[in-house]
């Protein structure tokens, strides 16, 4: 399978690369700094930005998927305009390549017992709410779209660095928690689901979620 993956170096990205690569998908690697791409037979590094609309269209023209791991980056104060901006600007080109695209997105977009996303809830971690509004908005924009085969991946909360165990469960609008309670999953098995669902679709027009 030929990968266009976004944000390639990011902390999902990078494991996203390591297990399309692992699998042997010819992946183009898609990051601001393509010198932190891994050297690999099966992975060419591009250094692309996510608003240049026509390079972005020529990356994933002759791709069989499109999986986007873009974050403009938790600290910029910007975050929630450059999200919005930076995943429609995926998406278009996505949809004019004639290419499925995967996009991770957040868990503020989930919903709770209460019938609320968990982004609009009081105790919703400032720091992280424009981010995750930002997310919950593209989201919102997939829902309307279309001419696009899309599939919109939440993380679980605590998404966390550990071992690939190759084991998850699967969730649609609201949270996978395990006995414990806890929402959670390691960046290397959120790649599994990744690849999982790039290999097989089961979530075409879908946001889906995951977590042990």
């Amino acid at each position: 399978m030929k990968i266009a993956l976004v944000g390639a170096t990011g902390f999902v990205g990078a494991a996203v690369l390591k297990e399309a690569a692992a699998r042997g998908h010819v992946v183009t690697a898609i990051a601001r700094n393509p010198a932190k791409v891994p050297a690999s037979a099966v992975v060419t590094a591009k250094s692309m930005d996510v608003m240049d609309g026509d390079a972005l269209k020529a990356a994933f023209t002759g791709q069989d998927v499109v999986i986007s791991a873009y974050n403009p980056g938790w600290g910029d104060p910007q975050i929630y305009d450059k999200h919005r901006r930076g995943s429609a600007a995926i998406a278009k080109a996505a949809q004019a390549a004639g290419v499925r695209l995967i996009e991770v997105g957040g868990a503020g977009s989930l919903y709770g017992a209460d019938g609320k996303q968990f982004v609009d809830t009081p105790g919703f971690p400032a720091e992280f709410r424009d981010g995750a509004r930002g997310a919950r908005d593209a989201l919102d924009d997939r829902k309307r779209e279309t001419g696009l085969d899309w599939t919109f991946v939440s993380p679980p909360f605590e998404l966390i660095p550990g071992e690939r165990t190759g084991k998850y469960r699967k969730g649609g609008e609201h949270p996978v928690a395990d006995g414990a309670g806890r929402s959670t999953i390691s960046v290397a098995d959120l790649a599994v689901a990744l690849l999982d669902e790039a290999e097989r679709p089961a979530h075409r027009k879908q946001r889906f979620t995951v977590g042990y």
